[in-house]
Formats: C-alpha cells, structure tokens, sequence
C-alpha cells in the first residue's frame, strides 16, 4: 500500500480503555441538544470522568473531552451519528458558535438539517480527540497530582484509547447505538479504529481522506521532535513558559499548504500575495493555539496503528472515500484497502471526490460527495 507522507498510521489493538463507574461530570448545558436554532448558536461542552485506564495500564487521574452536539437524541438512544476529526483540527464540525462568526465548522456542507448528515433526523456527536488541543486531556492540561501541566510526560495513548474515551462520553450521553462513524483524515483512522474495536456498535462507517493502516514508525516521532527541537525554547518539551510560536507557524504554514488550502484559497483569492498572507493569518491563529506536545502525542498514536489485521471483525458497512488529488491518502491506496474488505467480507463502497483541491476536499467540495453520504446512511436505517 502506497504510505501517507504527514499523518502516519494508525495503531495496534490490544487491550480495552476503561473508567470508574462514578458519574461524569457534564459542563456546557449538559448533555442536552442545542437550543432549536443551533446551528447558528453551537454550544461547545465538557464531559469528565474521575478516572480512565489506558491501554497502556496507565491510568489518567481525570478524563475531559470537549465535544458538540447537533440535533436530538431519540427516546431510544439510537439516532446518533459520531463525527470524528483529523490530526490538528478541533471538533467544531458545523455550525457557529455566533451569528457573527466568519466561517462555521469544517464539514458545515454536510451536517445540519436537510443535509447529508441530517440534524432533523440524527443526534450528531462531534467529539474532540483525547491528546488534542482543544478542550480535551492532553499534555498542556495540568496533571492532578502535580498541578503542572504534564508536557512530555503525558502518558503513551493509542487510537483504541482515543475511541474507548468517545465510547464512555457517547455512553454519558445516553447513546445506546450509533447510525455511523464518519470523519476525515485522522478522523478517519478514529472511524477505522472503531470498526474493528466495538464492531456491533454502529451500523456503517465513513472514513474520508484516510486508510486504514499507517506508516512513518518511530522515525516519523523522532522527525517531528527533532523538528521543535530546533528552537531555542523547546526546552525538552517544558516549553509553557515562553513558547516556540515562530516553529509552530513555519511548520503550520508548510500543513495547509501540503493539505491543498493555497488551491482551496485561491477560488476567492486571486492574488498570489494576498493568498499567502491569509494561508499565514490561517496559520497564525493555529500556532498560537495547538501545543506541539499534543502533535507529538497523537503522531505516537498513529504510527504504529494497524486496522487492517483486524477487518475480519468489521460489522458495519463501509464507505470508504478518497480524494482524487490527495497526496497525503492518494487513490492508488483504494484497490488494496476495498480488495481487504471484500476478502474480509465486508459490505464497503468506494467513491472518489472529483477535486483540485487535495487533502482538504472533503469540507469545500462537500457537494460532490454529499448526495453519496446521504444515500449511504439511508440505507443503514432498519
């Protein structure tokens, strides 16, 4: 299979993720939906447990995941769609948090009501990633024990840790079975990871712009760390302090652009000057947010992540989609992975989105494929 060059794979099953039986802690309206007009008024929530045993054995003293909602929860708990996302994105999938906003979340042209993932019918849940950046565990939170963040010490995770946790929040929430995974790129490996770890728990599967096994080993680890490292205040990792904004924005700058977002931007911006500067002021806002910790957390998650071994365990139909420019999951990767899953016996379907616009197509040209999405969860309803 043709190797991804940016986000490696994904990694290996082996034991459960598991938390303390006390109730979670809810934080953001609680677990209820959005007031009726959500989608122009998104309420981003917590969720937290006392405690959450990593593959690993490790134990994490406190479990937060920041996560939205959109539309309602069935009396029966089995309307829910859970929508996963990539390597460096948050979980804002769709809609504003305010009127006033300038863009809404990454898969806006496909979720809400009426649309492809239709918030009229389906309780979406867009969790955000334990180890990511935005809201959730990761290695910027402060360490109960020491009241410190934990920095390069936050704990080894895997991607089975990362969907065990997504279980226990969608269990908080009341969801008793889930009408599908969807989600690009990481989010996809999330997808993967969650059709070969609770098979009987949802009803179809969508991994976008992603595969389902990765490469890069620990060589790819050891190239992002020795990439931080060559800023002065690194520090090791212990670099809260001060900060490496200036790596952090070259190394962002150099993402959107291998993602496709110079061939996205230029459908309105014409001027190859003024293009660069919004690709930099795009990145600017990331730089001063993600914590290189979390990169290097989640890219140890990913390297070694193999579903593939295990699709003799997949239940759920699979929609597997691809973009037809995309350099990071090329097209050439679709024959071996649908061969695997037919071999497999799996019900899957492969679409490929007719774009320019690369790793990032799934969003901007989300009605390419939109009319795919929507027939394909049609046909997972009893």
């Amino acid at each position: 299979m043709a190797r991804a060059i940016w986000l490696a794979g994904l990694l290996a099953l082996a034991l459960s993720a598991c938390v303390e039986t006390r109730s979670p802690h809810m934080n953001g309206n609680g677990a209820g939906a959005n007031p009726p007009d959500s989608m122009d008024r998104v309420l981003s929530r917590t969720f937290t447990v006392p405690a959450f045993k990593l593959e690993s054995g490790q134990v994490l003293p406190e479990l937060t995941l920041a996560y939205e909602t959109y539309g309602r929860l069935a009396p029966d708990g089995r309307n829910a769609i859970l929508v996963t996302h990539g390597f460096t994105s948050s979980h804002h999938a769709a809609g504003k948090y305010a009127y006033t906003d300038a863009t809404p979340g990454w898969w806006d042209g496909l979720i809400g009501p009426g649309k492809a993932i239709d918030t009229d019918r389906y309780f979406v849940v867009s969790s955000n990633m334990l180890g990511s950046s935005y809201g959730s565990t990761a290695p910027a939170s402060k360490n109960p024990t020491t009241r410190k963040p934990y920095g390069p010490d936050f704990p080894d995770i895997t991607l089975r840790d990362i969907v065990g946790a997504q279980k226990v929040l969608l269990e908080g929430l009341g969801v008793q079975h889930l009408v599908a995974v969807a989600g690009p790129s990481y989010g996809g490996y999330q997808t993967f990871q969650w059709a070969v770890t609770y098979p009987t728990f949802m009803s179809g599967v969508v991994p976008v712009v992603s595969a389902p096994k990765g490469s890069g080993g620990d060589a790819s680890v050891k190239a992002l760390r020795d990439r931080f490292a060559t800023d002065p205040n690194w520090n090791g990792g212990w670099y809260y302090d001060r900060g490496i904004f200036p790596t952090l924005l070259q190394l962002r700058i150099e993402t959107l652009e291998r993602y496709g977002q110079n061939e996205v931007l230029a459908r309105t911006i014409t001027d190859p000057g003024e293009r660069a500067a919004r690709l930099r002021q795009l990145a600017e806002g990331w730089a001063r947010q993600f914590d290189p910790n979390s990169m290097i957390a989640l890219r140890k998650a990913a390297v070694k992540f193999d579903a593939e071994r295990d699709f003799s365990r997949v239940r759920a139909k699979v929609l597997y989609v691809l973009s037809r420019t995309d350099k990071l999951f090329p097209p050439s990767i679709a024959p071996e992975v649908m061969d695997r899953l037919g071999r497999a016996r799996v019900d899957a379907k492969y679409f490929e989105i007719d774009t320019e616009l690369g790793h990032s197509a799934s969003g901007p040209e989300w009605a390419k494929w939109a009319p795919t999405l929507k027939e394909f969860i049609a046909g997972l309803e009893p």
